[in-house]
């Protein structure tokens, strides 16, 4: 199953950026989405950010993916 989570953008250069949740960091691509800045949360899936969310949103969708058990490493 294919499924995009929430991550947090911690560092950007250029058009890649490195994300974080729970502790893991993964690159990025950003050229799917407009004026993301370092802080902002965005939705991931296969190594693409595809839609920015503000931080109620994503904080509460990755504590519902911790309850039901989904790893993200």
């Amino acid at each position: 199953m294919c499924l995009g989570v929430p991550m947090k953008v911690v560092e950007i250069d250029g058009d890649m950026a490195v994300a974080e949740i729970t502790g893991v960091r993964r690159s990025i691509s950003l050229q799917l989405v407009e004026d993301v800045k370092v802080g902002d949360y965005v939705i991931v899936h296969a190594g693409f950010a595809i839609q920015v969310l503000d931080e109620a949103e994503a904080e509460e969708t990755i504590r519902l993916l911790q309850e039901f058990g989904v790893q993200s490493g």
